[in-house]
């Protein structure tokens, strides 16, 4: 499932999308107001988080411009402003929820569950699967032709990037920020540390070899057809 976040404060934007990366989202981060509504109107997603208080346009012109657009996608504010005008005013424009800051990130991935759910969305895996390699979300367990395999939380991050978006070559600045969240370097090679220690692992002594490099793209998880 693909979310949408549009906040301008880098810390809550940064660590809104590495909790929800590593609870099994595709997350898009916008910046600012004007981007947040061009991405919403441009690409399908399955929810919005939008911040009130945005530079460019506010929080209520986005989500009045996707409505405007017929976009139906489930929208929850968060925002410091927690007046209860505020919060009636986000409702009554087409907002489904609204959380006020500071805010416990469980619940926010709560209410994001919570407002999937009730949108009908397909309910999240429980188990991805390439082959004879298996990812376990809810045990955070991974094993391969039945032998357990013991990973960091940054591998097994990695590791379900790649078996969600298995077939797809994955480039560096994509794993950069959605693994690591942070920008790619191109001078750093942690990135090609990461999955060499994760092949090592997943594809050492198995057969067949699902990690590959794409050669100047980046890497793609796929099980031969």
């Amino acid at each position: 499932m693909k979310i949408l976040i549009v906040e301008d404060e880098v810390k809550t934007g940064n660590y809104q999308r590495q909790g929800l990366t590593e609870a099994g989202f595709v997350v898009d981060l916008a910046r600012d107001g004007v981007d947040g509504l061009h991405l919403a109107l441009s690409e399908s997603y399955d929810l919005a988080i939008i911040d009130v208080m945005l530079p460019g346009i506010d929080g209520w012109q986005v989500l009045q411009g996707i409505r405007r657009a017929g976009r139906e996608m489930p929208v929850l504010f968060l925002s410091a402003r927690d007046s209860v005008d505020d919060r009636v005013k986000g409702l009554e424009l087409g907002a489904d929820d609204y959380l006020v800051k500071p805010f416990a990130f469980a619940e926010l991935l709560a209410r994001v569950r919570t407002l999937l759910r009730r949108g009908g969305k397909v309910k999240e895996p429980e188990t991805l699967r390439a082959a004879d390699l298996e990812l376990d979300l809810l045990r955070r367990r991974v094993t391969r032709a039945g032998q357990r395999i013991d990973l960091t939380a940054k591998e097994f991050s990695l590791l379900e990037l790649l078996l969600r978006r298995q077939g797809e070559v994955l480039p560096r600045s994509l794993i950069a920020s959605q693994v690591w969240d942070m920008n790619f370097d191109s001078d750093s090679n942690v990135i090609e540390v990461a999955v060499r220690r994760l092949r090592a692992k997943v594809d050492d002594g198995f057969e067949p070899k699902l990690i590959r490099t794409a050669r100047g793209m980046g890497y793609v998880l796929e099980a031969p057809a």
